[in-house]
């Protein structure tokens, strides 16, 4: 029994850390031109293998007289695991809701949601890491950002 779980062991030392990152920055909405607006959110990243890893994301967007609020569960592909800087890309699926603000009430809607990108990771410490990423996601919107990390667990 024992040598059986050498090899989960072992995986399991190789796996990067746990992780969470808050993300802030800009989002363009293709319109009748870019409509741009703000985002914040956040994500938590596992590791079940050492280049990929999985977990929930949270954006809130913010517009004149409406709102976004976007929730997907993504896979990163690690593209350069254990390096100081470490390309990435990531995709995932889940919801989008606006709601619309007006003079007689609010109005909210959902619908399905993607995001589909890549960046960069750079470590800034045994445990912090800054970033960059760029996103095409559904609704039809660019979505660029920075963040900011900290490694969980050993």
């Amino acid at each position: 029994m024992a040598l059986l779980s050498l090899p989960i062991a072992a995986a399991a030392q190789g796996r990067p850390s746990s992780a969470a990152e808050f993300a802030a920055g800009w989002v363009g909405f293709v319109d009748d031109g870019i409509a741009s607006e703000t985002m914040a959110g956040g994500a938590f990243r596992w590791y079940p293998l050492r280049h990929i890893a999985i977990g929930p994301e949270v954006i809130y967007i913010n517009g004149d007289n409406h709102s976004h609020l976007m929730l997907t569960g993504n896979v990163t592909f690690d593209v350069l695991a254990d390096r100081a800087v470490t390309p990435f890309i990531v995709v995932g699926g889940g919801l989008f809701q606006t709601h619309e603000s007006f003079p007689t009430g609010g109005f909210t809607s959902n619908e399905g949601a993607f995001t589909l990108g890549g960046g960069v990771r750079v470590s800034a410490g045994d445990r912090v890491t800054i970033g960059f990423d760029a996103r095409i996601e559904w609704e039809t919107h660019l979505r660029l950002n920075g963040t900011l990390g900290v490694r969980l667990g050993q």
